[in-house]
């Protein structure tokens, strides 16, 4: 199987330059940096101790944001080296402007490409985020003897499927794993089925809270956003974006100073959804650059990164995205911190253990049609006040306590690496 995979990767490389343009020509890579996944590295390491993450994106790198917060203050680490695949990735770790962190994108899963990585960076300890098993890179990883952690690991069913039609493959990779810490119950036992051997169960590090400060908003805008009734859509994916503009065209009907919030999923489609929504025949709004914004506006669409907190603090209801559609849904537990009531679909199986608590809290709300949505939206648009604060203590202290055992889960093993 890995002779076979081998050949596939090696058939990707060959095709990379024409996949390459395509997506550049969608700003979906670094016009500067692409090179990286060939090992045209545009960044040095540095002397001493480095540790290395991978996350696939977005919401693999933002779980790990306070642990790199924790692990930049331990003078034992030199650099620590973040590589993601995409380029929305990317951006996120540069507005966070760490002072020991490197990033880089991921490079093509070769042979001799994560041998060149593994050479020029030589990690004291690997982790992936997640879902994230590259064959080539963690055989490479393991032959120099690099202890290798799966952290915040998700296995779903429908991948666990997929890797046991060649069982015995998987077998061998996940058990090149020194450590895996699983997000879920459901993960500890797939893990177990695929070969992981040590499995430590301290919970899903998506708990944990960064210490950056939030951004507040303008003062112009906060203003704009209080004269108004307002919702935010959140994380939203392709055809949740129309969805949202149906619920808003039907509630404004009943609240004529409706507001919708709408923060995509990935930046690059705000054209798009622009257009289909004004196609609508819907006020929009873009959030930068900032410019004065009309009174009859419907929709105020957000269109960078980094600002998601700063409109949770100023909404008291929030729907999020990728659960309308089969997707598995996005991390609620930000907008639970601010109190927010959270609205959302049936797919959410990447969070449903995080639901399962919020819901217990009477903080989240599944909505399976158009009209419950719009009429749970209703209610909640009528209602006064937020969630107690104590929905954000309880978060905060399993938080707490998930981020420092992790951590010391990595110390342990970084004493012990060569």
């Amino acid at each position: 199987m890995l002779i076979f995979y081998r050949l596939i990767t090696c058939l990707i490389l060959l095709l990379s330059p024409i996949i390459l343009i395509i997506r550049l020509l969608n700003n979906k890579e670094h016009i500067k940096r692409f090179s990286e996944k060939f090992c045209f590295f545009s960044e040095k390491k540095n002397k001493g101790k480095l540790i290395w993450f991978h996350g696939a994106s977005v919401g693999e790198l933002q779980s790990i944001i306070p642990l790199i917060e924790k692990l930049e203050k331990d003078k034992k680490i030199n650099q620590i080296l973040i590589t993601s695949n995409t380029l929305s990735s990317s951006n996120v770790i540069r507005n966070y402007k760490f002072k020991k962190v490197t990033h880089q994108f991921f490079p093509i899963d070769v042979n001799f490409l994560s041998k060149k990585f593994i050479d020029y960076w030589k990690p004291s300890l690997a982790l992936f985020v997640d879902s994230e098993i590259w064959p080539n890179m963690l055989i490479n990883l393991k032959g120099k003897k690099i202890p290798i952690i799966l952290l915040n690991g998700r296995i779903t069913k429908k991948t666990f499927k997929r890797w046991m039609i060649f069982s015995k493959f998987a077998n061998t990779l996940f058990q090149k794993f020194d450590l895996c810490l699983p997000s879920n119950s459901k993960s500890i036992y797939y893990l177990k089925e695929l070969g992981a051997k040590k499995i430590r169960n301290i919970g899903n590090l998506k708990y944990s809270e960064s210490e950056r400060k939030i951004k507040n908003l303008k003062k112009s805008l906060k203003n704009f956003f209080l004269s108004k009734k307002v919702w935010c859509a959140s994380s939203t994916h392709s055809t949740e974006e129309r969805f949202c503009g149906m619920i808003h065209k039907k509630l404004k009907i009943k609240h004529k100073n409706l507001l919708t919030i709408l923060i995509p999923r990935h930046i690059n489609r705000i054209k798009s959804i622009k257009k289909e929504l004004m196609s609508m025949g819907l006020n929009v709004h873009i959030d930068e650059p900032m410019s004065a914004i009309d009174k009859k506006t419907d929709i105020y669409l957000v269109n960078s990164y980094g600002k998601t907190k700063s409109f949770y603090n100023n909404c008291k209801n929030v729907f999020l995205g990728g659960s309308i559609i089969n997707h598995g849904g996005q991390n609620p537990l930000e907008a639970a911190r601010f109190g927010c009531n959270i609205l959302h679909g049936k797919n959410i199986s990447n969070f449903d253990e995080i639901y399962e608590f919020l819901g217990k809290n009477k903080i989240s709300y599944l909505v399976t049609s158009k009209q419950k949505f719009e009429n749970k939206l209703n209610l909640l648009l009528s209602k006064k006040g937020n969630n107690s604060k104590k929905i954000k203590y309880k978060i905060d202290k399993i938080g707490k306590k998930i981020l420092n055992n992790t951590y010391e889960e990595i110390n342990f093993i970084l004493k012990n690496a060569i």
